[in-house]
């Protein structure tokens, strides 16, 4: 079944070839021209991905984003920033506010289906179905959930990858790179300060249960996942 996409851009002639480019390497895409439109879009079947418009009449993408996150539905489906905001204090907000990527226009069409096909492929099940419980601290795969002694814990698709592959390699330390090579994907170009942002929303997701100190900062070599100090 095709991976189906929500496009929320208000210039028509760009969300035209925004269509016909996704169109033609295999996805279906739902339009949507302004921020109220987007949100009456979130509906089933749910969109796999939302490629968002940084600015759009009646709202922001942040501020979407922001508010998509909150969503009881919608909080799980990646979304990519689509924006001319090339500057990295506006690429963190854009990360901060919930989004899985960050795709400065112009870009190329290649660019783009690349970015769709790496974030899809990062967010969907990992292959390895079985469980993983440390400390209390319980990763399900199958179900993509992470529970606390039984409490959930909610948390981003990103974040979900990351944890499951600190979990499954706890106790070595990786730099930023081979994060982004393990849980990014080797093929999409995601920038260092990345890794950062998904650390702190993994961090600030664990704190309430107190397993935030879990994931350590190794001064000058990378992160660790890790119980002992």
């Amino acid at each position: 079944m095709a991976k189906r996409i929500l496009l929320v851009e208000d210039e028509a002639p760009i969300r035209d070839m925004l269509k016909f480019v996704l169109e033609q390497s295999g996805y279906e895409t739902v339009e949507a021209e302004d921020f109220q439109i987007a949100l009456d879009k979130i509906v089933e079947p749910f969109p796999d991905l939302i490629l968002l418009d940084w600015m759009l009449p009646g709202g922001t993408g942040v501020q979407l984003a922001k508010k998509l996150k909150q969503h009881e539905y919608a909080r799980d489906i990646p979304i990519i920033m689509l924006t001319a905001r090339g500057e990295e204090e506006d690429k963190i907000r854009g990360l901060e506010a919930g989004a899985d990527d960050y795709v400065t226009k112009p870009f190329s069409p290649k660019e783009l289906v690349a970015r769709v096909k790496a974030v899809i492929r990062r967010v969907s099940p990992t292959s390895s179905e079985d469980a993983i419980d440390y400390q209390g601290l319980k990763l399900d795969p199958l179900s993509h959930r992470v529970t606390s002694n039984e409490t959930p814990i909610d948390m981003g698709p990103t974040e979900f990858k990351l944890l499951h592959f600190f979990m499954t390699h706890s106790e070595r330390v990786y730099s930023r790179e081979q994060l982004l090579d393990n849980v990014w994907g080797t093929n999409v170009y995601v920038e260092d300060r990345t890794v950062d942002v998904h650390i702190r929303r993994l961090r600030k997701a664990l704190s309430e249960f107190s397993h935030d100190n879990m994931i350590q900062t190794v001064r000058g070599a990378g992160y660790r996942f890790s119980s002992r100090v």
